[in-house]
């Protein structure tokens, strides 16, 4: 995975590497940091995004948080969740684009499999 102008990564960067993918690639953690895309919310809000409980929403923004991934302000009664590390909206972007392709790939054979089915009739 490191190109040849970096340097081999070390153990513990490897271990970094994966606990940093392991946090994002949860379907409720991905859905959490969508909404934070758009700027700071609070759990009541994320738990209505999510469409989960509030104690779900908050071991898993707990998570995000232990990783450097997202920070908490107290605002008054509420604590709102902020992405404070932006690479991880870049790798979610990157993943969506391969998928939305593969989809589109698949889409046009199946089009093109009842288009070639349906003139040879």
């Amino acid at each position: 995975m490191a190109r040849s102008d970096q340097p081999a990564l070390s153990d513990e960067m490897v271990e970094r590497i994966a606990r940093r993918l392991s946090a994002i690639g949860d379907p409720t953690r991905i859905r959490l940091l969508n909404t934070l895309r758009d700027g700071e919310a609070t759990v009541g809000e994320l738990t209505a995004a999510a469409g989960t409980t509030q104690q779900n929403v908050s071991r898993h923004l707990g998570l995000l948080h232990a990783e450097g991934i997202v920070a908490r302000r107290k605002d008054g009664n509420y604590v709102r969740y902020r992405i404070v590390d932006p690479s991880v909206l870049a790798i979610c972007d990157a993943v969506c684009g391969g998928v939305i392709e593969q989809l589109d790939r698949a889409l046009a054979a199946v089009s093109g499999s009842t288009a070639e089915q349906t003139s040879a009739r």
